[in-house]
């Protein structure tokens, strides 16, 4: 049989492609050597909130006093905590899989290696097609540091499953993965340190508002080390040694666990791209045009390995664009508004332009700021707590060119933004919107 599409990879990306394609009426085979989901459902996006939402309910019960509740003793239990996170990933992975099989997807288990542009070999046997959409994902980058060879580490992946608590925790990378990471274990009561080689955490989101939320974590104990290079590392028992260099000097620290977050890169080799002939940029990301077709006709890439944004809701636009290529329709991914989430407590989003890149392509611009404190909703739920909501404006007042919140529910709120920045509303067309009231969402008319 040859199918009308073939996907390599069953994350966001790869099961957005297929059943997009699948409800359309195109056969289509998905290949995934591991699980359904990718890293985003096994152990990326889901099951690190799942995680962070029990850390969240542990701190709500911890300070109910605020509230006039009384909880008379707080405890956790650490193994339930994994195991109902292993639950909400098996819900979502069957899911996954009853969407697929209901659009007729045909799900091949295993390494899929590209023989040519129409054949795909896995195990034993050969697929034919006449399109294929690549969405092979991104890794963990491991940094070549000294000693890392023979010094045992985590990535996210040991962290997610560990069912003891470490006394101390170093974590190299001061991104997201680490701030979430850095939040669910200092919830817990673990001492945490992060170290980071840029001048600010959260590399990308607005720099005002991560040193805002980094200044809140360090009032509950967490240390931070900034312009920070890890130099070495050394196992000694149970204990890692973390040597590092900055401005003031040289420096250890020792810890009963390591882990190690310092990013992620592209998967292109290992599946027979080589044999395709396309583009890359510099080796590390595929090169796709605004409807994610490669420099192949017939050949699309989606998700990380175009290396414009490894978040999970940029990968499964990206599908939808594709498919609608492949099907005829007019259809072109914008990176205009694309929102990034920090699920740390209190939450952190942002959209559009910041401040940093609106000043590296020398854009005017104005900007709006307003303490969370004024949206009465926020008040209610949040006691003694504040935050902030930044809107970037043109600087005519007219155009809204970015949108950040430190504040909850930021991740819910953020999208509001979102649409105004895609859609090209002025200030005062956003503004004519209903909000319902209260809600957290009628900060933006209220900055406005």
């Amino acid at each position: 049989m040859k199918y009308d599409v073939a996907i390599i990879g069953g994350g966001p990306a790869g099961y957005t492609a297929a059943e997009t394609a699948g409800k359309a009426g195109l056969s289509v085979v998905l290949f995934e050597k591991q699980n359904l989901g990718g890293v985003c459902l096994n152990e990326g996006c889901i099951p690190t909130k799942t995680l962070l939402y029990s850390a969240k309910t542990y701190d709500s019960a911890k300070h109910a006093s605020k509230y006039a509740v009384t909880v008379p003793e707080v405890s956790f239990d650490l193994a339930k905590i994994i195991a109902r996170k292993n639950k909400v990933v098996r819900k979502l992975v069957l899911g996954v899989k009853a969407k697929l099989t209901e659009n007729n997807v045909t799900i091949v288990q295993g390494d899929a290696w590209i023989e040519g542009r129409h054949t795909i070999r896995c195990g034993k046997e050969t697929y034919t097609f006449e399109r294929l959409i690549l969405c092979t994902g991104s890794e963990t980058f491991i940094p070549l540091v000294k000693g890392v060879d023979t010094t045992l580490y985590w990535t996210h992946r040991e962290a997610l499953d560990s069912k003891v608590l470490p006394v101390s925790l170093v974590i190299v990378g001061g991104g997201v993965i680490g701030m979430e990471f850095a939040s669910f274990f200092n919830s817990l009561g673990v001492e945490v340190t992060v170290i980071e080689m840029l001048d600010e955490i959260l590399p990308g989101m607005d720099k005002e508002l991560s040193g805002l939320l980094r200044d809140e974590y360090a009032k509950r104990g967490v240390k931070f080390l900034l312009s920070t290079r890890v130099t070495s590392l050394t196992q000694e028992g149970e204990q890692v040694v973390v040597s590092y260099g900055n401005v003031d000097g040289q420096g250890t620290i020792t810890a009963g666990k390591l882990l190690l977050s310092a990013g992620r890169r592209a998967v292109i080799h290992g599946f027979g791209l080589e044999n395709l002939g396309l583009r890359t940029v510099d080796d590390k990301a595929v090169f796709v045009n605004d409807t994610m077709e490669t420099s192949v006709p017939g050949v699309y890439a989606c998700g990380d390995m175009t290396g414009f944004s490894m978040l999970a809701h940029t990968a499964v636009r990206e599908a939808e664009v594709a498919v609608h290529h492949i099907l005829g329709k007019s259809d072109a991914m914008s990176y205009r508004a694309i929102p990034g989430v920090v699920y740390t407590q209190p939450e952190f989003a942002g959209v559009g332009q910041t401040e940093e890149t609106l000043q590296s392509h020398g854009i005017a611009y104005d900007v709006v700021k307003l303490p969370m404190a004024f949206s009465g909703r926020f008040v209610a739920e949040n006691e003694g707590a504040n935050g902030v909501c930044k809107i970037l404006l043109s600087k005519d007042g007219r155009n809204v060119l970015g949108a950040h919140v430190l504040g909850n529910p930021a991740s819910e709120i953020i999208t509001l933004a979102g649409m105004a920045i895609e859609w090209k509303l002025t200030a005062e067309e956003w503004k004519k919107i209903v909000f319902p009231h209260p809600t957290v969402s009628e900060i933006f008319r209220e900055a406005l």
